[in-house]
């Protein structure tokens, strides 16, 4: 059940920063968004690729994860780079986020698929959720937005990560889909960390701070 309440927890617990410490930067969300990319890059490679490299033929795995790199590239043009911390807020927007709302849903949706028995996954999708709640969490309540709709928002924003999971385990869904999918949510994970990681940087160069949050997110997804 971790693999269920895991990414609620974590979106609960972004939300709440926002709410308890409002316009305050109670830490440095670059650093934090470097050191979940890091490790959600990391993880993935350690232990979702090669499960699904030793499962399916080469090239379709290939062609899948391209798929999913693409299929967020796309996704990206309508949540505004959410995903990785692109979110430019508009005190003036009064009309409910649509594309937004869609965007982030499949994403969240699809990212609950490989968690299930992936300890690792679930730690870096938890690590990744925290930091793109609090940023979609102030760009609502930036908004013009009724309290109501953003509650909702948020409520089935929290919940599809777990539904992805819940559909996984409880569709009669052959290996090969599975592995499949989990190949599609490699790719997305690949686009959302790396763009992440070149993000992290400012005028092009890293900073020591930086540097030693992401070698320190490699080496913790390594040895846990």
């Amino acid at each position: 059940m971790i693999s269920f309440f895991a990414p609620i927890l974590a979106v609960i617990f972004g939300v709440s920063i926002v709410i308890v410490f409002g316009k305050s930067k109670p830490l440095n969300l670059k650093l934090f968004l470097a050191f979940s990319g890091a490790f959600l890059l990391s993880t993935t490679i350690f232990e979702l690729l090669p499960e699904v490299y030793s499962n399916i033929e080469t090239k379709k795995i290939g062609i899948f994860i391209m798929g999913g790199i693409l299929l967020q590239i796309l996704l990206e043009f309508y949540s505004m780079g959410a995903e990785h911390g692109h979110l430019n807020h508009q005190n003036s927007e009064d009309y409910f986020p649509w594309f937004l709302f869609i965007s982030l849903g499949i994403h969240a949706f699809f990212e609950g698929f490989p968690l299930k028995g992936h300890s690792n996954i679930i730690i870096g999708v938890v690590i990744h959720k925290i930091p793109i709640a609090i940023l979609i969490t102030t760009y609502l309540l930036k908004s013009k937005l009724p309290k109501l709709q953003i509650a909702l928002f948020l409520l089935i924003f929290t919940l599809l990560t777990p539904l992805g999971s819940l559909s996984a385990d409880f569709l009669s869904l052959s290996p090969t889909l599975i592995y499949s999918i989990n190949a599609v949510v490699i790719g997305m994970f690949f686009h959302i960390s790396t763009v992440i990681l070149f993000e992290s940087s400012e005028g092009h160069h890293f900073n020591l701070n930086k540097i030693l949050m992401i070698i320190s997110a490699v080496v913790l997804a390594y040895f846990i």
